[in-house]
């Protein structure tokens, strides 16, 4: 296996950190619908702030969704774009697909759970898959 680049090992834990935080941001936005519409998954949570337990708000589910595929998403990105890096890919590559990863996103988290808009959730969405699935498939081939 061949040493990443630490310029690219930057740069991977530089973006990497911005999504992680883009996912931390995810669980007070959804404590904000919950508390605004006093709507609450426990009973337990109702005993603070009064209100009632639902469990498929749509407002709420539509959060807990977009957190949800972050993590069907996200997950998987750090495993393979590191093992992807492993392969020696140019630095222009490595940081343009990386950023592109980061920033589809951020969008998609933006048009799924903040401001609700297709096509650009779609979009979004095919554009960081696409990105892993190059990365998954390059790495493939190279370990082959």
């Amino acid at each position: 296996m061949v040493a990443v680049n630490a310029e690219l090992l930057k740069v991977f834990g530089f973006w990497g950190s911005v999504l992680v935080l883009k996912m931390l941001a995810m669980v007070p936005l959804t404590a904000r619908q919950r508390f605004q519409k006093k709507i609450f998954a426990n009973e337990d949570d109702t005993k603070i702030v009064g209100g009632k337990v639902v469990y498929n708000d749509a407002d709420v589910e539509r959060v807990r969704r977009s957190h949800l595929n972050d993590l069907e998403n996200i997950v998987p990105w750090f495993i393979i774009t590191y093992l992807w890096l492993t392969t020696g890919p140019s630095y222009w590559m490595a940081k343009t697909l990386i950023q592109m990863f980061v920033l589809a996103r951020i969008v998609h988290t933006f048009s799924y759970a903040v401001c609700p808009q297709q096509p650009m959730r779609a979009i979004s969405f095919f554009v960081g898959f696409g990105t892993m699935g190059y990365e998954a498939l390059t790495t493939l081939l190279y370990y082959c």
